[in-house]
């Protein structure tokens, strides 16, 4: 087992709430038209304005991957030249932006952008446990709110596939995704669900960031590409001395949330579901997810990087076929 039973069992429930709430937030947000005869789904207006209207959204998946890649060269630029606090204002940029749009869907605008601005600046500045993960809660509802309007279930599909190939490329060939890690670590900011934690003391509520060890004074490292050799001391930076970490990515968060939103909306205009039973059957999604999730934590031994997509997107695509099975 990769991290002891305690927190694997409160990282599941976290991935399992998340789910949960931000399926539940886009069936609130969603509005469904009659257009002769036909139930559409829309998108309303959020804080960033009118989503755009796509007529064919069959290759939509293409600029998705292409904006994630261009994002990624980006903070290893930021790597590259020790930019930290770039990185640490654009991520509280994003932050205060997909909180706002989650917390619109519930109440005034205005007082949903002032909650997600004062968590956002404690997530950042003030980090602990506790708010560091009810925060990726509500921002990857507000990412998948955003991206969805570019979505149909087809484009959902191969932006799950495309995905999940990418998310094994990085952590097992390029290993490029284990210094992403460990970057937003030492900046004290990490896209995704961290638990730090000690075998003999259970959760370390105070902060996000572990312990480092310290550098050489000779040797200054360059940020990079990580080789297998170079797998040990990331390892240390990441885990410190006796404390680990219990991390799931932002993407292992985000992408089943829309492929579980992009089929809520295809039983919704295609099958004539209604609202509570397009969510309804999707929630299967999210619990084949979850149980592939759990799968991947039980079986995978301890200090070594697994990629979490192909796992999660296995249980997804599970999941829809039991619907189909049962619709």
């Amino acid at each position: 087992m990769k991290h002891t039973l305690q927190i694997t069992i409160i990282l599941v429930l976290i991935f399992f709430i998340s789910q949960l709430t931000g399926l539940v937030t886009i069936n609130k947000y969603i509005q469904i038209d009659i257009i002769d005869g036909k139930p559409v789904v829309s998108h309303p207006e959020t804080v960033l304005g009118p989503p755009p209207d796509i007529e064919d959204k069959s290759l939509t998946f293409i600029p998705i991957v292409l904006t994630i890649l261009v994002g990624t060269a980006f903070i290893f630029v930021l790597m590259y030249f020790r930019l930290g606090n770039i990185w640490k204002y654009w991520f509280l940029f994003a932050v205060i932006v997909t909180m706002s749009v989650s917390f619109g869907v519930y109440i005034n605008p205005f007082i949903a952008f002032i909650i997600a601005l004062i968590l956002g600046l404690i997530k950042v500045f003030r980090p602990n446990v506790f708010v560091h993960n009810f925060t990726e809660i509500f921002i990857y509802t507000g990412i998948t709110i955003v991206i969805l309007p570019f979505l149909n279930l087809f484009s959902a599909f191969m932006l799950l596939i495309a995905i999940s190939i990418y998310d094994a490329i990085a952590v097992w060939k390029s290993k490029h995704m284990i210094k992403l890690a460990e970057f937003q670590t030492t900046t004290k900011v990490f896209a995704g669900l961290l638990i730090p934690y000690r075998k003999d003391k259970g959760i370390i509520k105070k902060g996000v960031k572990v312990k480092t060890a310290a550098k050489p004074a000779a040797k200054k490292a360059k940020p990079g590409l990580a080789a297998e050799d170079d797998l040990a001391p990331i390892k240390k930076k990441i885990e410190g001395d006796g404390q680990k970490n219990a991390i799931l990515g932002g993407g292992d968060i985000a992408f089943p949330m829309l492929f579980s939103a992009a089929v809520m909306q295809h039983l919704i205009e295609v099958e004539n579901y209604t609202r509570i039973a397009a969510l309804n059957n999707s929630l299967i999604i999210t619990l084949t997810s979850t149980i592939a999730l759990v799968g991947l934590l039980l079986f995978s031994k301890e200090n070594r990087f697994y990629p979490a997509m192909p796992f999660i997107t296995v249980g997804c695509l599970i999941g829809y076929g039991i619907i189909l099975l049962i619709a």
